[in-house]
């Protein structure tokens, strides 16, 4: 099963237009508002949908949402690529939204329940980080097809349509997954049990102390650096424009070399982190304290990203991004971890989708934000634009430190 696993993250991750997606948006003469704007509206659709497919997970089947999960994705790409007005691009948001929120918790809560039905449940941090790592050689795979599609092809909307493949493959590895990885599904069941469900599982999130740290833990760096990182890719163009390299291509085939370059190596710097994040709980003595040693690692990388972007020294601030990738994959193993040891088997995928709940919310505020202030930046003389990307992650970062609790930093 590791290996099915393993695949579907390879195959989860073959998202050709990733590296691309904010470069599409600009081309199509989207302001950085107007893309905080579509950001946000996805995570509010993932917010509305994303605890009712845990319930439906935990109580219909999840192998069964997860083929939902990849049907949506397709929907997805085809509109991507297809349309032109950005009012549309909402409604590709939407059908991405739905991939997302029957996908996200649903495949971790099956690959715990595997490890609790092979007695390997101490070995979560490492079976996690493991299958993750996967998913970032899958990415690092996928930049190598997506930048030599779009030299050939010389746009970026294609990319959507050639990500449809792999999700075709995935679905089929769904078929061949155990039955028993459905978790205790029930025959027949009532609206009042699934409300129960809800309930039990957004109070139980709220009334423990630990649940309730780890949720506002994601909040403060899952959703923070989900509205961050695709910063990386217009960075990235600003200094293509500076450097003497593939001078006799036009924009988007030089562009599309180097950002496929950067995002190479980021996706396997994230493959290795995740791969290690086990070392970090072993070497600090426990997951508590690997977090928050993390977490210190994290307010140095923003703090520096903001230094770095508002001098406008893009060629440090790409490596900054990249270091700030390599952190968050050491990171997501451990917060994953961390929660599966507060939740029980049956509320496994309803507790980890309230978690990407939370996670949706705060990237729902952080990204509009972002743009905006990104937007503003332009009008000033002193200063490179994208400084805030950086700074209100040093903010967060430092909020976490200091109200980290003290008996579980040593």
């Amino acid at each position: 099963m590791l290996g099915r696993f393993s695949l579907y993250g390879f195959l989860k991750n073959q998202r050709y237009y990733e590296p691309f997606i904010i470069l599409l948006f600009l081309e199509r003469g989207f302001s950085f508002t107007q893309i905080g704007l579509l950001v946000a509206f996805r995570e509010i659709c993932i917010n509305v949908f994303e605890v009712p497919s845990g319930v439906v997970a935990d109580m219909y089947g999840r192998r069964r949402c997860m083929m939902v999960s990849f049907i949506a994705y397709i929907i997805s790409f085809t509109l991507f690529g297809s349309v032109r007005i950005y009012p549309y691009f909402f409604a590709a948001m939407f059908f991405f939204a739905i991939g997302e929120a029957f996908r996200t918790g649903t495949h971790k809560a099956m690959i715990f329940t595997w490890l609790r039905l092979q007695g390997r449940l101490d070995e979560k941090t490492r079976v996690y980080g493991y299958t993750r790592s996967w998913s970032k050689l899958g990415s690092a795979f996928s930049i190598i097809i997506a930048t030599l599609f779009v030299i050939f092809t010389k746009n970026y909307s294609s990319v959507f349509h050639l990500s449809i493949v792999p999700y075709v493959f995935g679905l089929v590895n769904f078929l061949y997954y155990p039955v028993e990885l459905e978790g205790p599904v029930r025959e027949r069941v009532a609206l009042s049990d699934i409300l129960e469900h809800l309930w039990t599982t957004l109070r139980d999130s709220l009334r423990i102390r630990h649940l309730r740290r780890l949720i506002v833990e994601s909040m403060a760096f899952e959703g923070v650096f989900e509205a961050v990182k695709d910063y990386l890719q217009p960075v990235i163009k600003a200094m293509a424009l500076t450097i003497p390299l593939f001078v006799y291509m036009e924009n988007t085939r030089r562009g599309a070399i180097i950002v496929g370059m950067v995002y190479f190596a980021l996706h396997l710097l994230s493959a290795w982190g995740s791969r290690m994040s086990h070392r970090i709980t072993q070497h600090a003595g426990g997951e508590e304290r690997g977090a928050y040693r993390i977490w210190k690692v994290a307010l140095i990388i923003y703090c520096v990203l903001a230094t770095l972007l508002y001098l406008q020294w893009y060629y440090a601030a790409i490596v900054g991004f990249v270091a700030l990738y390599g952190i968050q994959n050491l990171w997501r193993p451990i917060l994953i971890s961390r929660f599966d040891g507060y939740a029980t088997e049956t509320h496994g995928a309803t507790v980890l989708s309230v978690e990407s709940q939370a996670k949706s919310l705060s990237t729902i505020a952080t990204a509009p934000l972002l743009g905006i202030a990104v937007d503003g930046m332009k009008q000033h003389v002193f200063g490179g634009e994208f400084w805030p990307v950086g700074a209100v992650g040093a903010v967060l970062a430092c909020i976490m430190l200091v109200t980290f609790p003290a008996h579980r930093r040593q």
